[in-house]
């Protein structure tokens, strides 16, 4: 059932009942447990995310800023202003509810992996023909993902100094593209990374002056930072030699997981490989791939 189709049924019952809960004590806004569902309905159909009972305070919060920005007083009334289609107010709704979590080298393994492995086993395959390279980083959030991935590539091969390797960076969220996109950090997002990889490759923000730092030209050249819902058509072709989806998946419901694995098997290269976040597997998922380590994946079909 389409958003607003379910929208138009809660709304109903809602009416019916007369129910609305306060969410908690102390605030005027109050948000009904069919307000609630037909939120995560809104947020399934348009995200592909499927939002549990446990994030209605979160939910709660997040969208307070929304109604404010839009001048509606009611959770209903800001319902009814995204049923009517608003793209812009629906980028912003999607901005709001999609959680970004990330940091410089998060599950460093994943990284090793690509160093040690992936990349000779790349360079191996291609170094005597293509020498092409396409890395995916799919929900890239602020961008310290694919400059981490850049960071290995560099520092990790030399042979890929004379190959056309480009990374594609996408998420839902266009505020957190806009931070990759400038390559400008905070000095408590760098604070763990090594002094030596700070030098080489980060120099003082010209733009700030509070110690913030900005990604180095060589790395920001790879980059190519786009809006991308995974639940839409993907206008990229392909092929991609590695996929980075962590930590994103984990928020679909397994038939939403089972079409994206089956879209990324499409994408990837022949032997294409696919790593996912900590809490994430293919078990139950797909058979198109084969498990070379902790979330790492190769494409087998």
């Amino acid at each position: 059932m389409k958003a607003n189709s379910m929208a138009s049924s809660i709304r109903n019952q809602d009416a019916a009942t007369g129910r609305s809960d306060r969410i908690s004590s102390g605030e005027t806004l109050s948000l009904s447990d069919r307000e609630f569902d037909e939120i995560r309905a809104v947020i399934k159909n348009l995200t592909g995310i499927n939002m549990g009972a446990s994030k209605r305070q979160l939910i709660y919060r997040r969208l307070q800023t929304r109604l404010k920005a839009t001048g509606t007083s009611t959770f209903r009334d800001y319902l009814e202003l995204l049923e009517r289609g608003d793209a812009t107010e629906r980028e912003a709704f999607s901005n709001a509810v999609t959680t970004n979590l990330t940091s410089f080298f998060r599950e460093k393994h994943h990284f090793d992996f690509l160093a040690k492995t992936i990349i000779p086993d790349i360079v191996a395959k291609k170094g005597s023909s293509s020498k092409r390279l396409r890395i995916w980083s799919a929900g890239c959030s602020t961008g310290e993902e694919p400059y981490s991935i850049a960071i290995t590539l560099k520092e990790a091969q030399k042979d890929l100094a004379h190959w056309d390797v480009k990374l594609l960076c996408t998420d839902l969220d266009s505020n957190v593209l806009g931070v990759g996109k400038t390559g400008i950090y905070a000095p408590d997002r760098v604070e763990k990374i090594p002094q030596a990889q700070l030098r080489r490759w980060f120099t003082k923000s010209r733009e700030q002056d509070d110690g913030r730092v900005k990604m180095s030209r060589a790395l920001q050249d790879l980059m190519t930072f786009k809006q991308l819902n995974l639940m839409d058509d993907w206008p990229m072709r392909g092929p991609f030699d590695v996929i980075f989806c962590r930590n994103v998946v984990i928020y679909f419901d397994k038939p939403t997981q089972r079409v994206l694995m089956d879209r990324y098997a499409n994408i990837l290269a022949d032997d294409g490989y696919l790593i996912l976040g900590h809490s994430e597997s293919l078990f139950n998922v797909s058979d198109r791939f084969a498990l070379l380590g902790n979330t790492i994946y190769r494409k087998s079909h």
